[in-house]
């Protein structure tokens, strides 16, 4: 392995927590597996989801105004902002807290990063990412009724807001996260998928909408024109026929049997499918390898041991 191999480190929600307390416990076990990465030699930069972080925020800021407390409204891209600085605040430390323990000198980052998306999205039309926590249809109905949110059933645990979620296109900070790469820093960057902004004839604007932190991960990965993707996630492999009796297993996956799996929907809409299909989109355009594995098995996967590698 060069030392200087470049990796994408895609954090799913496992890896951090739905409250700030859970949080910080969990970021420790996280900072272990980035500094084993470290330690190994490779060149990290870091992405994570935000869906439970940005809804909490919301809600929380909502509530608050509702009750008279003067909080002012406090709109969805500046909550997803808010996600980024406490969440790679979290990260930072425990990051830090690692690197100290093992003398390994190297600084570590967050950058507050802008994801640029196309105001005519189909995304935008059809909302489908839930954010915060569950409520009651009575809760549900009246919020929507008030602020125009749109709620749907989520599996029988009650309602939730749903966002639209975009396609991420333009990393607006790109050459800020390049340089920080380029002068050994680990950075944390496309936090909650990135703020999602629209190209205005006044400039950038934020919008309602949470990016998938995989397909930004993704995105983030080609332009910095990393080595491998790596996606954690709470499974050690990607399944076939997953939850049947006939599940099984996959050690590796060629860009052509990724894209037929995903046409026999093998994959879940919600959870696997965005995973798989990021990697596929970075493998086509840089030839490099991607990894899908579990928070716990980063280092044993690298090694071959487990994961599920897709390759050209």
């Amino acid at each position: 392995m060069s030392m200087a191999e470049r990796i994408v480190v895609a954090l799913g929600g496992n890896a951090l927590g739905s409250t700030p307390e859970e949080q910080l416990a969990l970021v420790k076990h996280t900072a272990k597996t980035i500094v084993d990465l470290v330690e190994q030699g490779y060149e990290v930069v870091i992405g994570h989801g935000n869906g439970p972080q940005v809804g909490m925020i919301h809600l929380a800021m909502e509530f608050s105004a509702r009750q008279g407390c003067r909080t002012p409204y406090m709109p969805f891209p500046e909550c997803g902002a808010m996600t980024q600085g406490y969440i790679g605040y979290h990260l930072q430390q425990a990051i830090q807290g690692e690197l100290q323990l093992r003398r390994i000198r190297k600084p570590c980052v967050t950058v507050i990063t802008q994801v640029e998306v196309d105001a005519l999205d189909p995304g935008f039309q059809n909302p489908t990412k839930p954010v915060g926590s569950f409520c009651s249809r009575e809760e549900a109905e009246r919020i929507a009724k008030e602020r125009g949110f749109v709620f749907v059933e989520d599996s029988g645990r009650g309602y939730r807001r749903v966002v639209p979620s975009p396609i991420p296109r333009r990393i607006v900070e790109l050459e800020a996260v390049k340089r920080l790469c380029d002068a050994g820093a680990i950075v944390i960057t496309v936090g909650g998928g990135g703020i999602p902004v629209v190209e205005t004839s006044e400039g950038l604007k934020g919008v309602a909408a949470v990016i998938d932190k995989d397909r930004a991960s993704a995105l983030l990965a080609i332009q910095l024109e990393a080595d491998r993707l790596i996606i954690l996630t709470a499974v050690d492999r990607v399944c076939l026929n997953f939850g049947r009796p006939d599940q099984r297993d996959l050690p590796s996956m060629t860009l052509e049997e990724a894209e037929r799996y995903m046409e026999e929907n093998q994959f879940a809409p919600g959870s696997m499918l965005p995973k798989v299909q990021s990697c596929v989109e970075f493998v086509k355009h840089t030839g490099g390898t991607a990894l899908i594995t579990s928070l716990s098995r980063g280092l044993d996967a690298l090694a071959g041991k487990t994961g599920t590698w897709i390759t050209k």
